[in-house]
C-alpha cells in the first residue's frame, strides 16, 4: 500500500498545490488593489466626519460667545440697576462681592465720570482709570457717549494671569458706569473641544493611522495625533505640498522613516489626511489573504480525502483494513491482533505486524519501569479510549495528593480521571501557562495528544511558584498598608491604558490623607501607620469589582475607577468618595479613634492614553481641594 498511498498522494498534493498556487497569485493581487480601495474610502469618509465636526464645533463655539456676551451685558445692567436702588451699596466691598456670587460674576467695578475706579469688588483697583492700560482703553468712547453698552472680546487679565470677558455701560441716571468681568469657562472649553489635535484623538481607533492638519499655504502641522509633529513644516516629515493632491486616490510616501498610505482632503484653508502605515496596510491584505486561502485549503483537503477514500476502498480494500488495524495498535489498543489471509503476502505481513506489536509494548513496560525509578519528582500517565484503565508511575498519586482508596478508583477508569484532570484546569494560575492550582500547591500539567491516546506529565511546581509570588509580592505592592506600590500601580495602569474600551467609563483619583503629621505627633509614629492603614482599608473597599487602589508613598494615594457602563454611574461613585471626606473615622487601637479625613481630585480618563499627565491633573486638583477644605469653605 506504501508505494500506491504515496502515488496517490503525491497526484493529489500536485494538482492541489497548482490550483492553490495559482488562487494565491489572483487573490493577492485582488486583495491589494481592494484593501487600497477600501483604506482610502475608509480615509475620506474619516475626513468628512471630521470636517463635520469642525463645523458643529464652530457653530457651538460662535453660539456660545454669542450667549456670553449677552449674559456678561445683562448682568452689567441688572447690577447697575440694583445699586442704583441701593445708594449704600458703593461704600461695601462685601456687598460688592455678595452681590458678584448672586449674579455669577468674577469681577465688579463702578467708575467715575472721569473714568476712575472707585468702588468694587477688588479694591486694589480703585484709582484704576480707562488710561491705565491697553485693556482698559477698550472702554473710553464710553466718556463721551453715555448711550454706548461695550462687551469687549475675551483676553487675558495681566494682573490676575486668567482669561476674561468685560462689558460696561452707564447707570440709568448717568452718574456711573458699571464693569462686570466674568470667566469665559464655558467658551474656552468650546474652544478646547475644537482643537484639531484633540479631534484627531476622537478618530484614531486604529494606533498605525496617523491625522494631520497641514496650512495650505506654509505648510506648517498645525494639528496631529502625533503631537511631537505640531508646528514641524510638512517637509519634516517626509512630505512636501506638491505632493498632496485631493483629487487624487491617495498616494505613497515615506513619513516620518515609515512607508505610508496617505489621503489628504482641503477643508477651509488646510489640507486634512489620514497617514496610514504600509505595515498594517499590507497585514490587512495578508489577513484577508490567509482567510480565503484558508478555505480554499480545507475545501482542497476536503476533496482530496473524497478521492483518496474512493480509490483505497475500492482499489485497495485488504491493505486498508491492515491500514486501519495499525492506527488502532498506535493508537495504544495493543490488544489489536491482525489476522487476515486472503494470501501468503498479507499472512505473512501480519505475522511481522504482530511480533512488531509485541516487541512495542515490551518497550513501553520497560519505560514505565524507569521513569518510575527516576529520582525526579515527576508523574507520568497515559490512557486512551480503548483500554480503560490508566497507566501511572507512582509519583502521579503523590503529586495530585490522592490517597490509596482514591487512587484506586480514580485510575480504573480513564473517563474518570480525565473529569478529574478537567476539574483542575478550571483553576488555573495566571501568570503562567500550563500550571494550575490544587488546594495550596501548583501543578504544571502537560499532555501530549494523538489520535486516541493520551500521554501526560505531572510536574509539583509549588516551592518556585511560591517564591515568584513572594518576588512580585515585595515589588508591587506597599508594606504598610497591602496595596499596589507605585510600581505595581503602574503595571497595572499600563495594562489598563493600552486597551481603554475594556475599563469604558473610568476615572483617576488622586487622595492626600489629611492631618497625618498631627497624628503622627500626638499619637506617635504607629497611630500614624493605624491611620494610614485605616484609609487604606477605606479605598480598598471603596467599590468592589470597580476599584483599584494604590499607596504612592508617605500620605499619597490614587484611587482608580473603572469599568462603569455609563457616566451618571461613575459620577455617583465620585460622589459617595466625596461624602466619606467627613464622615469617616479610624480606629487607632481599642480605645481610640478620631475623625479620618482626606482630600481628594478627580480627572475622567475620557480616552486619554497618558495617565501620567491624568495624574498631574488630579493632584493639581487635590491640592485644589485641600486649599479649599483648609478655608472652611
Amino acid at each position: 500500500m506504501k508505494p500506491l498511498k504515496k502515488i496517490i498522494s503525491r497526484y493529489m498534493n500536485l494538482v492541489t498545490l497548482t490550483m492553490i498556487s495559482f488562487l494565491t497569485v489572483v487573490i493577492v493581487c485582488v486583495q491589494n488593489a481592494d484593501t487600497h480601495r477600501q483604506a482610502y474610502n475608509d480615509a475620506i469618509t474619516t475626513l468628512q466626519q471630521i470636517e463635520q465636526v469642525l463645523e458643529q464645533n464652530n457653530a457651538e463655539i460662535a453660539e456660545i460667545s454669542e450667549e456670553y456676551r449677552n449674559t456678561c451685558l445683562h448682568n452689567a445692567e441688572a447690577i447697575a440697576y440694583l445699586i442704583q436702588d441701593k445708594p449704600s451699596v458703593p461704600d461695601s466691598v462685601d456687598e460688592f462681592r455678595r452681590i458678584a456670587g448672586f449674579m455669577e460674576v468674577d469681577e465688579i467695578h463702578i467708575f467715575d465720570e472721569t473714568g476712575r475706579i472707585f468702588a468694587g469688588t477688588h479694591p486694589d483697583y480703585y484709582g484704576y482709570t480707562f488710561d491705565s492700560g491697553e485693556q482698559m482703553r477698550f472702554f473710553q468712547p464710553m466718556l463721551t457717549d453715555k448711550s454706548l453698552k461695550l462687551v469687549q472680546d475675551i483676553m487675558p487679565n495681566v494682573a490676575e494671569a486668567k482669561l476674561m470677558q468685560y462689558s460696561a455701560l452707564w447707570s440709568a441716571d448717568g452718574n456711573f458706569i458699571v464693569q462686570v468681568g466674568m470667566s469665559p469657562v464655558n467658551v474656552m472649553k468650546a474652544t478646547q473641544k475644537n482643537e484639531l489635535s484633540y479631534i484627531f484623538s476622537l478618530f484614531r481607533v486604529n494606533t498605525e493611522a496617523g491625522y494631520y492638519a497641514i496650512d495650505q499655504t506654509s505648510g506648517e502641522i498645525v494639528g496631529s495625533t502625533e503631537l511631537d509633529d505640531v508646528h514641524k513644516n510638512i517637509e519634516d516629515i517626509g512630505i512636501s505640498l506638491n505632493d498632496i493632491d485631493v483629487q487624487s486616490r491617495g498616494f505613497h510616501a515615506k513619513v516620518n522613516g515609515q512607508d505610508s498610505f496617505c489621503v489628504f482632503r482641503l477643508v477651509d484653508s488646510n489640507y486634512i489626511g489620514r497617514i496610514l502605515t504600509n505595515r498594517t496596510l499590507y497585514e490587512w491584505i495578508l489577513m484577508n489573504t490567509v482567510v480565503l486561502l484558508f478555505c480554499l485549503v480545507i475545501i482542497a483537503v476536503v476533496l482530496m480525502r473524497a478521492v483518496t477514500a474512493y480509490m483505497n476502498r475500492y482499489v485497495v480494500d485488504d491493505i486498508y483494513r491492515i491500514n486501519k488495524k495499525l492506527h488502532a495498535i498506535a493508537a495504544g489498543n495493543l490488544d489489536e491482533v491482525i489476522d487476515i489471509q486472503s494470501s501468503t503476502e498479507f499472512a505473512e505481513l501480519s505475522s511481522d505486524i504482530n511480533r512488531m506489536k509485541k516487541s512495542l509494548l515490551d518497550n513501553s513496560r520497560k519505560m514505565s519501569y524507569v521513569l518510575s525509578k527516576t529520582n525526579m519528582y515527576i508523574g507520568v500517565y497515559e490512557y486512551d479510549e480503548h483500554v480503560l484503565q490508566v497507566r501511572f508511575t507512582e509519583y502521579v498519586p503523590q503529586i495530585l495528593g490522592l490517597s490509596p482508596e482514591e487512587t484506586g478508583q480514580l485510575f480504573c477508569d480513564y473517563r474518570m480521571f480525565r473529569k478529574f484532570l478537567s476539574e483542575l484546569r478550571n483553576h488555573p494560575f495566571a501568570d503562567e501557562d500550563n500550571v494550575f492550582r490544587l488546594d495550596e500547591r501548583y501543578i504544571r500539567m502537560e499532555e501530549i495528544s494523538e489520535n486516541r491516546n493520551v500521554f501526560g506529565v505531572l510536574i509539583d511546581v509549588t516551592e518556585d511558584t511560591l517564591k515568584r509570588l513572594h518576588i512580585e509580592q515585595e515589588r508591587d505592592y506597599d508594606h504598610l498598608t497591602g496595596l499596589y506600590n507605585r510600581r505595581g500601580l503602574e503595571s497595572f495602569l499600563d495594562a489598563c491604558f493600552h486597551k481603554p474600551a475594556e475599563f469604558c467609563e473610568s476615572a483617576l483619583i488622586m487622595i492626600d490623607a489629611d492631618n497625618l503629621k498631627v497624628v503622627n505627633d500626638t499619637y506617635g509614629h504607629e497611630g500614624g501607620d493605624a491611620y494610614l492603614r485605616q484609609l487604606a482599608i477605606l479605598l480598598g473597599e471603596f467599590a468592589p469589582g470597580h476599584s483599584v487602589a494604590a499607596r504612592l508613598g508617605g500620605d499619597e494615594f490614587v484611587l482608580f475607577l473603572y469599568k462603569y457602563q455609563d457616566r451618571a454611574a461613575l459620577a455617583d461613585a465620585v460622589m459617595a468618595l466625596g461624602e466619606l471626606q467627613n464622615n469617616s473615622s479610624a480606629r487607632l487601637n481599642d480605645d481610640l479613634e478620631i475623625p479620618l479625613g482626606f482630600s481628594f481630585g478627580c480627572c475622567l480618563t475620557e480616552g486619554c492614553a497618558d495617565y501620567q499627565a491624568l495624574l498631574r491633573e488630579a493632584d493639581e486638583k487635590m491640592y485644589e481641594n485641600k486649599k479649599f477644605r483648609k478655608s472652611g469653605r
